[in-house]
């Protein structure tokens, strides 16, 4: 088995609704996603996806979430812009596509900083 991983990165404001304390005030974070393929075998190329194809990919998902508020983007109209919320949108967000490309998701992580981070696999 072979497991491919990428990063990137977006700014975005959002707040915790019905949260008691500081995060359901208005603030942002510059995320990083950890992004997590995997494949039992190669292409003609030796390789699970280009990791630049795998890069395009994500950046359409992650393109309408980059210097928004978060709280105005859907799903996030309708459900909280935690970070687990957001691991899980992206992955199911991302899993049709990397599929089509003979792969699957393993899992993605969101950071908010430094220090805190939600996975989601399934």
């Amino acid at each position: 088995m072979f497991d491919l991983q990428i990063e990137t990165q977006f700014s975005a404001a959002h707040q915790l609704r019905g949260y008691k304390g500081k995060c359901e005030a208005l603030h942002g974070h510059n995320w990083r996603v950890q992004i997590t393929v995997s494949s039992d075998k190669l292409n003609d190329l030796g390789m699970v996806i280009d990791f630049h194809e795998l890069k395009e990919l994500t950046g359409e998902v992650i393109s309408s979430l980059d210097h928004s508020f978060l709280n105005d983007v859907f799903p996030f109209t309708e459900i909280n812009p935690s970070s687990e919320n957001m691991a899980k949108w992206i992955f199911e967000s991302l899993k049709k596509k990397v599929e089509s490309k003979n792969c699957t998701m393993s899992s993605i992580t969101v950071w908010e900083n430094e220090t805190a981070s939600a996975t989601y696999y399934e």
